[in-house]
C-alpha cells in the first residue's frame, strides 16, 4: 500500500516545501487539495500549460506520484449541479494532462448528512464518469454527507453503470456519523473502494463535537480497516487528510506528516 498526504494539511506551504517534506519523510505520493490561498487546483501555477511538464517530471524523477486531485465538486443539489459538473470536468482535464488516476467528487459540501436529490446525483455522476472514461480518470465519490451511511452509498453505486466509478472511503465519517463498524462499512462498499482517507478522532461528549487527533491517538479502528482491505487485496493509497486548512489549531504538519508515515509503516508491517 502507498502512503500519501493531502495538501489540506499544510495550507501555508509552498510546492517546494511540500515536495521536500514528501521526500524527507518517505512518502509515495501527494494528494493535491490547494496550496496557499488557492484551493482550486486547476488554477495553481505549477499546473499551468508552461509549468505542468516540468512539475510532473520533478515528481517522477524523485519517485513521487500525485495520488489524487481533490475537488470540491458537489453533485447532490440540482441548483448547483452544473457548477459541480464543470468543476469536476476541470479537475478531470487536469488529471488527464498530468496522468493522475483519481479525482474526488462530493454528494454535499459538509461531512454531516444533508438532504440531497439522489436522482439528480445519479445523472450528474454518470455524466462525470462518462466524461472521464476516455481520459483514463476515475471520479471517486466520497463517504461524506448522506453517503457516510455506507448502505445508502452502496445503493447509489448500484445505479451507476459506468465502469470507472469508485468510492473514496473516508474512514472517519461512517464511524462517527452513523456508528458503523469497519466490517459493516466494508461489507457495504468494499467492492467499490479505490482510495482511502485516513484520519483519527475522538468524540467529546461534553462539547458534543468530533476532535481530530494524530493517527493512533484517537479511537477509530485503523488497524481493523487495514487488515480488512489487505485481506481483500487492496494495494492502493492510504492518504492522510489532516484538515488544518479548516481547523488552524490542529498540530503543525511537519510533526503530523512525519508521525503518520512512521506509524502507518509499522501497522502495514504487522499485517
Amino acid at each position: 500500500m502507498k502512503l500519501s498526504f493531502s495538501t489540506v494539511g499544510c495550507p501555508d506551504w509552498s510546492f517546494d516545501e511540500i515536495f521536500a517534506a514528501a521526500i524527507d519523510f518517505g512518502y509515495d505520493a501527494i494528494e493535491i487539495r490547494g496550496m496557499g490561498k488557492e484551493i482550486y487546483a486547476p488554477n495553481l501555477n505549477i499546473f499551468s500549460d508552461s509549468n505542468i511538464i516540468p512539475t510532473m517530471q520533478k515528481l517522477r524523477d524523485s519517485g513521487l506520484d500525485i495520488s489524487m486531485f481533490t475537488s470540491n465538486a458537489v453533485i447532490g443539489f440540482p441548483t448547483i449541479a452544473e457548477t459541480g459538473k464543470k468543476e469536476a470536468f476541470d479537475y478531470i482535464d487536469l488529471a488527464h494532462k498530468s496522468n493522475v488516476k483519481f479525482v474526488r467528487i462530493l454528494i454535499s459540501p459538509r461531512p454531516e448528512a444533508d438532504e440531497v436529490d439522489i436522482n439528480s446525483a445519479v445523472l450528474t455522476y454518470s455524466e462525470i464518469c462518462e466524461y472521464a472514461k476516455n481520459k483514463g480518470v476515475t471520479p471517486l465519490i466520497e463517504t461524506n454527507g448522506v453517503f457516510a451511511e455506507s448502505k445508502f452509498l452502496a445503493e447509489f453505486m448500484q445505479k451507476i453503470s459506468c465502469d470507472n466509478k469508485g468510492v473514496l472511503w473516508d474512514i472517519n465519517h461512517p464511524c462517527r456519523f452513523f456508528s458503523e463498524s469497519a466490517q459493516q462499512t466494508f461489507d457495504n462498499i468494499g467492492k467499490y473502494v479505490k482510495y482511502l482517507h485516513i484520519k483519527d478522532s475522538v468524540y467529546n461528549p461534553d462539547s458534543k463535537k468530533i476532535e481530530y487527533k494524530m493517527v493512533g491517538h484517537g479511537d477509530l479502528p485503523i488497524s481493523d480497516i487495514l487488515k480488512l482491505i489487505s485481506d481483500n487485496g487492496y494495494d492502493g493509497v492510504l492518504s492522510l487528510e489532516w484538515t488544518k486548512r479548516w481547523v488552524p489549531d490542529l498540530q503543525e504538519p511537519g510533526i503530523v506528516f512525519s508521525q503518520y508515515v512512521n506509524y502507518m509503516r509499522y501497522l502495514i508491517g504487522e499485517l
